[in-house]
């Protein structure tokens, strides 16, 4: 595969938001001034608490008559119910689910691979894109109310990159729609479909200041985006990389360059997920703790709610800062089989903020993980970790990926 370093263009700004309670009010407030298009794509599209706000946003902007399409996956949202899908769409927003699971659900490996990127771009000149999904920060569809809120980021950015990620998100909603047009036999709009399928992306807008780029994984052309671009900054460290990251699992490749760059004196921290979430995500990323510590990587635990970001800085006070805000997490599922975005950053006031932010939940909020104390671990807990390491590798073979 021919690996290709980010196109990074000026004339940016990129703003940095922290959990819904930033990020939702600033979708809503762009959707009210919306004149044209809301293209919009998430994996949970959950109304509970704070998630009516965005629903009610893509409502008023429908009734205003702006073409508003809405596209969420098939297994983080599944079904919207029924109420709230019989409102969005009288009010007229396009509703489209991204690979529904059907009769056979996950036994087929091919429905492994979903729409996990975080996307919305207004007027083809405002783009949100990041980790945080249409869910209220303290609620979880599984452990119902939080004591403290989901630690997560995004951005909204205008430029360049608007473009692009307008572009690839009507190529997709095209592609969507040919699939549900043939299923229904009706062929002329399948055909014209996916010839919208192609549409070019809209003019490039003007500069504004800062060098940006987005970051696409598909399972066609971008397949190793993502992590190219990280392995390559983390190659390139010279002082600091901190990662916050919240389902870690990283490949052979990726860890490697963490080891390495621990090794050559660059402070490597990583600020990971803390409480028990699932089996999988759990156990499965503990085998790889030894080896990241034995080199002097620093790994904090976030402990007060689920850590859900997938953000990262490198040399944020160096002379080539590099930060990066996405859905991407560093796992199998993200680096091998979903549909990702990440925008990238190189801009020293962007990265230090976002330093500060990690930096600052680390000290209050995060455990340092003793390497003694992770190598004395309890048998039984080192057997369920290896355990799951297995389930995933051998999950990864039936998909005919290595990692």
């Amino acid at each position: 595969m021919k690996r290709t370093a980010p196109q990074f263009r000026a004339g940016h700004r990129v703003q940095l938001l922290q959990g819904a309670a930033e990020l939702f009010p600033a979708l809503a407030q762009s959707m009210d001034g919306a004149r044209h298009s809301v293209l919009f794509e998430t994996y949970i599209f959950d109304t509970t608490g704070s998630g009516a706000e965005v629903a009610e946003a893509l409502m008023r902007a429908a009734r205003r008559g702006v073409r508003t399409n809405l596209v969420v996956d098939g297994v983080g949202t599944g079904r919207l119910p029924a109420p709230w899908y019989e409102r969005l769409r009288t009010a007229g927003v396009q509703v489209r689910v991204y690979s529904p699971l059907g009769p056979l659900g996950l036994l087929l490996p091919m429905r492994w691979r979903r729409l996990h990127r975080k996307l919305c771009v207004v007027d083809g000149q405002v783009l949100f894109c990041g980790g945080i999904n249409v869910l209220d920060d303290y609620h979880d569809p599984h452990f119902g109310t939080l004591q403290a809120p989901r630690f997560d980021f995004a951005v909204r950015a205008e430029g360049a990159l608007v473009a692009q990620a307008q572009a690839t998100m009507e190529q997709l909603w095209w592609r969507i729609q040919a699939v549900r047009d043939a299923r229904q036999y009706h062929l002329p709009e399948a055909v014209h479909a996916l010839r919208e399928a192609g549409v070019g992306a809209p003019p490039r807008q003007r500069g504004l200041g800062m060098r940006a780029a987005l970051l696409l994984r598909d399972n066609l052309r971008n397949r190793g985006r993502i992590e190219q671009a990280y392995r390559r900054a983390i190659a390139s460290a010279q002082h600091e990389i901190i990662i916050a990251n919240a389902y870690f699992l990283p490949g052979g490749k990726l860890r490697r360059a963490l080891v390495l760059a621990a090794r050559r004196g660059v402070r490597v921290q990583l600020l990971l997920q803390g409480r028990y979430e699932y089996f999988m995500q759990y156990h499965a990323a503990r085998p790889v703790y030894g080896a990241l510590l034995r080199a002097g990587v620093e790994i904090h635990e976030y402990e007060p709610s689920f850590l859900h970001a997938k953000v990262a800085v490198i040399d944020a006070h160096g002379r080539r800062p590099w930060a990066t805000v996405g859905s991407s997490n560093l796992d199998p599922l993200s680096l091998l089989l979903a549909r990702e975005a990440n925008v990238v950053v190189r801009d020293k006031a962007f990265a230090s903020e976002l330093r500060q932010r990690l930096r600052q939940a680390m000290h209050t909020a995060g455990r340092r993980v003793d390497a003694q104390q992770f190598e004395q671990r309890p048998w039984r807990e080192r057997m369920l970790d290896q355990v799951a390491h297995a389930l995933m590798r051998a999950a990864l073979w039936v998909t005919g990926n290595r990692y």
